[in-house]
């Protein structure tokens, strides 16, 4: 019998495509609010409700449910969807388990990389480290929290929380946004452009997920970031490169990002270091570790 695998989250772009990574030695099953495959499972977080036979017989739950961070303004509603849809869930999830008197083997959470704070400084972070002071940060405790419940609680016999740099995809998130703009020869870096971006490719981050998922000794918060450090003028100026287009246009200056995005634009103008070692000490090889590779693999794939 193959041990089974509970992922929320079935409408992001790391789900899926890790499902099917692992589905040959696990049975997946999709938490969704809309059930559109035969595996999956409804459950609506803003009203607490849940189809409680998703969690029958369950092993493993990977929780990547959360509202994207970069899809709105944060007003205050949106502030507080932000850290429900990650903190409610959990809880959700844990009462759940509570009831039916299941101990999983692992609870594997998403969590950002954002925990350091968004601030662009000399330091690399390593998950020694204490968390920033500013809203990302403050999603990301919480959020970090509601997984130790589990282990807290006696309802998982490890946590790993997996510190999410920036996704590299075409098919979603900060590359597929980047992209129109570069291909039609007006791309530019944001504010300074010397804000380093930690970025992590889809094929790494599913990897990452499939390690924490196999390997017992894994536990606690790791860093989930390419080794090679970048800058958001550096990334700008690669993409263009790879897909040889001219990139002449000036920076976006920080105001104009201010006016449009509010309080959301400090975490596109400022951005730190992570050490990816503690990752790597697991025998964990990433596969693109640096920027070049990376893009030329998901650009020119289809060119």
């Amino acid at each position: 019998m193959k041990e089974i695998v509970l992922i929320t989250g079935a409408g992001g772009m790391i789900a899926r495509k890790l499902s099917k990574k692992i589905e040959k030695e696990f049975t997946v099953r999709f938490l969704t609010r809309k059930k559109k495959h035969e595996n999956d499972f409804e459950w609506d977080i803003k009203k607490g409700t849940i189809d409680e036979s998703a969690l029958d017989n369950v092993s493993h739950i990977i929780h990547l449910a959360g509202a994207n961070i970069s899809e709105k303004r944060w007003t205050k509603e949106r502030k507080q969807e932000l850290i429900s849809s990650r903190v409610d869930s959990a809880g959700l999830l844990l009462e759940t388990l509570r009831k039916k008197n299941i101990k999983l083997k692992s609870f594997i959470s998403a969590s950002g990389i954002n925990y350091y704070g968004t601030v662009t400084t000399d330091k690399i972070y390593t998950e020694n480290d204490p968390p920033g002071n500013d809203f990302l940060s403050e999603v990301v405790v919480l959020w970090e929290r509601a997984a130790d419940d589990f282990k807290e609680q006696n309802l998982a016999e490890r946590v790993v929380k997996i510190r999410t740099a920036v996704v590299l995809s075409k098919e979603d998130g900060a590359l597929k946004k980047m992209l129109p703009t570069i291909q039609f020869g007006i791309g530019s870096a944001l504010g300074s452009g010397k804000q380093y971006m930690p970025w992590i490719h889809i094929e790494d981050i599913c990897s990452i997920y499939e390690a924490a998922l196999k390997n017992s000794a894994m536990n606690g918060a790791y860093n989930a970031v390419s080794p090679q450090h970048t800058t958001n003028e550096n990334l700008t100026k690669m993409i263009a490169e790879v897909l040889n287009k001219p990139l002449f246009m000036p920076n976006v200056p920080a105001f104009v990002l201010k006016l449009i995005f509010g309080e959301l634009a400090d975490a596109l103008l400022e951005g730190s270091r992570a050490s990816s070692q503690k990752m790597r000490d697991t025998g964990f090889q990433f596969k693109f570790p640096d920027l070049k590779g990376a893009l030329e693999d998901l650009l020119k794939k289809d060119q």
